[in-house]
């Protein structure tokens, strides 16, 4: 899903909450609207959380020894 499709739905959300004034025979605009950007809040969260979980720490470190020759480690940890 990812941000785009939070955003929108916060926008669309929020348009049909606060913006329109129309209505629909059985269905509450305003409540729709109120949903639909709760949910859009709850995407842009979770799509925050898993992106970040992602990330994590890289450190590469050179070691010469003393015949010249070198000796490369690699570290990565995860968060």
């Amino acid at each position: 899903m990812g941000y785009g499709f939070g955003g929108f739905l916060v926008v669309v959300g929020l348009v049909l909450a606060l913006a329109v004034t129309d209505s629909i025979s059985g269905v509450d605009l305003t409540m729709v609207g109120w949903i639909m950007t709760l949910v859009g809040v709850v995407i842009l969260a979770l799509t925050a959380i898993s992106l970040n979980r992602t990330r994590g720490a890289h450190s590469v470190a050179t070691t010469t020894h003393s015949d010249g020759t070198q000796s490369v480690s690699e570290r990565r940890t995860e968060i």
